[in-house]
This record gives structure tokens, C-alpha cells and sequence, in this order.
């Protein structure tokens, strides 16, 4: 569909593809900070990097939207892309925020293999983000990324559950609750936030295809 687009359209469809690539650098360095929460203040900086370039992407992008007259998408679904890409960055520096306001010094390993398939869900996303730009021919990929994606969405939906479970067994400290309650809730919904670029990324398919 796309192999003759020109400039303007290369421009959104590029962005998609750096946007994705800053998530996945977050989600890599956000399982080091789990992994050495000693080094958390800096690893949340670098995060906070990551995040400051997708918001430039998203700015950018948006304002190209309202300039532009035809675009190589639907126009609610570049709006749709560019946001829920946006939704994963800012989620994935929410958790590194709260991990040093937090003082959190030790991990629950539940937190770490959500965070591992958080980054294979950022990974599957930028795959599909880079197989846009020729979709007629990759159309069968792109439905297979979004499945994919999905499947992760629901496995870090039952290490969540069970990790809330764990939360609230008797003895555990009611403070240190609340703090790890926010931090799965946030890591949760990032990976909420990939399946929604998958469902996106499905109906695009199914409609241009």
C-alpha cells in the first residue's frame, strides 16, 4: 500500500517507528532498574530521556495531522496510534518515577517478569510499527504481531492478579502495599496500552489490506 509514499506520509509512518523504538529502550532499562534498583536514580533519567523524545515524536506528529490534507492513514488512526504509543512511554517512566520516589530497594519478582513481557510486548509493537509501511505485503506479519501481542497482554494480566493477591496477604506491610499496588497498576496498564496499538494496528489491516 504504501511503497510509493511520499515525504509527508514517510513522516508519520516514521515516527510510529522511533516512538516504538524509544519503548523498548525504556522497557530494557526499566528491567535493569528493577534488577539493580541501586542504580535506579540514574536508570529513571535515562528513562525520563526516552520519554522526552516520544513526547517531541507525539508533538510533531500531531502537529503534521492538522497540517496535512491527505494523510496515508485514517486520520483517527494515526491520532490513535501516536497516543497509545505515547500512553506506553509515559506509563513505562511512571513506574521508574515511582520506583525512586518510592525508595523501593527491593524487587518482587513478579514485578521483573511483568516487566520482561512488557518489553517483548514494546518489541512485537515496534516490529508491527515497521512492517506498516508495506503492509499489502505484510499484512499476515502485522495480524501476527497484534496476536502475539495480545497473548502477552494476558500473561502479564494473570502475573498481575497474582502478585495482587500476594500484595494483600496477611503480614505484609500496609505502606509497602499501597506503594507496589500503584507501581503494577501502572505496569499493567502499559501493557494494556500495547494491545490497544495492536487492536489498532489490526483494524488498519483488515480495512486497507
Amino acid at each position: 500500500m504504501f511503497g510509493t509514499a511520499k515525504a509527508k506520509d514517510e513522516a508519520f509512518l516514521g515516527a510510529f517507528i522511533a516512538h516504538a523504538a524509544e519503548s523498548v529502550a525504556a522497557a530494557g532499562l526499566l528491567i535493569e532498574m528493577f534488577e539493580h534498583p541501586e542504580r535506579k536514580e540514574r536508570i529513571a533519567l535515562d528513562i525520563s530521556e526516552k520519554e522526552a523524545t516520544g513526547d517531541r515524536l507525539t508533538h510533531e506528529t500531531m502537529k503534521r495531522l492538522h497540517e496535512t490534507w491527505i494523510t496515508p492513514l485514517d486520520r483517527d488512526d494515526i491520532h490513535g496510534l501516536i497516543s497509545r504509543l505515547d500512553d506506553v512511554l509515559d506509563l513505562i517512566e511512571a513506574v521508574a518515577e515511582r520506583i525512586v520516589l518510592f525508595e523501593i530497594r527491593e524487587v518482587r519478582p513478579g514485578s521483573i517478569d511483568m516487566a520482561r513481557l512488557l518489553l517483548k510486548a514494546c518489541e512485537d509493537v515496534h516490529r508491527a510499527m515497521m512492517a506498516l509501511p508495506k503492509l499489502s505485503q505484510n499484512s499476515k506479519a502485522l495480524l501476527d504481531f497484534c496476536i502475539e501481542i495480545n497473548r502477552l497482554e494476558n500473561e502479564a494480566d494473570a502475573i498481575y492478579r497474582r502478585e495482587i493477591a500476594n500484595l494483600f496477604k496477611a503480614g505484609n506491610d500496609p505502606l509497602l502495599v499501597l506503594k507496589w499496588r500503584d507501581i503494577l497498576d501502572n505496569m499493567e496498564e502499559a501493557t494494556d496500552r500495547c494491545e490497544d496499538v495492536a487492536n489498532i494496528v489490526e483494524g488498519i489491516v483488515l480495512e486497507y489490506a
